[in-house]
């Protein structure tokens, strides 16, 4: 695995992954994640707020994978199955206004995706094509042609991206590299002309602050990291004073709109000093870690060497947690519930075992948990 250390711009970089990790191997030797059928009525399609309930009373699996036991319970009662000592590890990136109205030369209207923001000052970029019931991928693009943006700015497409990495070959390449030319500095840009990714299961828009988690303090994510999302600062203040540590780190997310299930693209991460010796300090002790999101998970094991040392690094990780590869940084997981076949799930089965993920999935399916960033949590502990 090689991990580019070129910094993006304002972002201060350390010397993070080196050969010492353990190689993302190719989707073509990553065995199928499990598969089920997900009912539409399952996909939630709103905030909770929407439905009537504060965040934190989204409803929360917590399964342990030592024993198989599973129990069900709201997210604001998360503090009764944490220890003291536990480190509760986030993702403090906040969520871009990642989409854009485009325009093809031939008039035809397009939403752009900003996906991540490159080293060269390039991006990767999706192309969706607006319709009734959401967006779905533009296939027609071209190397070389010219979007028209809000206000004057542009966006140039210069060559697929990634298509190497897919099982299959494709004819019609989903994500692009491109520059960007804007009339402004990117962050008031996109304040002020983009909004937030959704996709065909969100069925209207939402404003932008029901796509950040209370605790994000660096906008850099094209997608929430919405394991986190029904934390409340109260929540968060009250597992402190149990006694349950909290440990920052960022890794700024790409789109997941992954229709042909490809694997994780190279995102930007950064694993602070303090965050490592929190994490080493509790595994040395016998303390449980517990990553909020995949995110996390994906950070911390890029800096997790063999013998389960974290040091702090930062940079971009290609890193892909399968079964295969193993897992050396965490004990426990919070997260949302994942489609089928979803890559995620590979990371899923890697800390708790193909078993114990079905009987979870069976359990949140018969008891009707809601899927997506919008929907219930999942809670993996020993």
């Amino acid at each position: 695995m090689s991990l580019s250390l070129l910094s993006l711009p304002a972002l201060s970089v350390s010397p993070g992954g080196e050969d010492r990790y353990l190689a993302a191997p190719s989707q073509a030797s990553m065995p199928a994640p499990l598969n089920f059928t997900l009912p539409p009525e399952l996909e939630a399609s709103e905030p909770p707020e929407a439905r009537g309930l504060a965040r934190d009373a989204v409803r929360l699996m917590v399964s342990h994978y030592t024993d198989d036991t599973i129990s069900h319970t709201r997210f604001r009662e998360i503090g009764e199955h944490l220890l003291p000592g536990d480190v509760l590890a986030l993702n403090i990136s906040g969520t871009l206004n990642a989409a854009l109205c485009v325009l093809r030369a031939d008039g035809t209207p397009l939403e752009l995706h900003l996906s991540t923001h490159l080293p060269g000052d390039v991006w990767s970029v999706e192309l969706r094509q607006p319709g009734a019931h959401g967006t779905t991928p533009f296939g027609e693009a071209v190397a070389g042609e010219t979007l028209q943006l809000p206000a004057g700015g542009s966006a140039t497409l210069l060559t697929p991206y990634a298509t190497d990495r897919l099982a299959h070959p494709v004819t019609s390449p989903r994500l692009w590299i491109a520059t960007l030319a804007l009339p402004e500095p990117l962050l008031p840009y996109l304040a002020r002309y983009g909004f937030p990714i959704r996709y065909g299961y969100v069925r209207q828009a939402w404003p932008s602050e029901y796509y950040q988690t209370v605790y994000a303090t660096e906008p850099g994510s094209a997608e929430m990291p919405s394991a986190g999302r029904a934390f409340t600062g109260e929540l968060l203040a009250q597992l402190e004073a149990k006694g349950v540590q909290i440990a920052r780190l960022i890794l700024h997310t790409g789109v997941s709109s992954l229709e042909e299930h490809e694997p994780p693209y190279e995102e930007y991460y950064r694993v602070p000093l303090e965050t490592a010796q929190m994490v080493n300090e509790a595994r040395a002790q016998g303390r449980r870690v517990i990553a909020v999101g995949t995110t996390v998970v994906r950070a911390l094991e890029t800096v997790t060497d063999a013998e389960g040392v974290v040091h702090p690094g930062a940079g971009w990780t290609d890193v892909i947690v399968t079964p295969e590869r193993g897992m050396h940084a965490i004990d426990g997981l919070l997260t949302g519930l994942h489609e089928p076949r979803a890559s995620h799930l590979a990371m899923l089965e890697a800390l708790a075992g193909r078993a114990h993920l079905r009987l979870a999935y069976d359990a949140a399916l018969h008891e009707r948990y809601l899927w997506h960033e919008f929907g219930d949590l999942h809670l993996i502990l020993p």
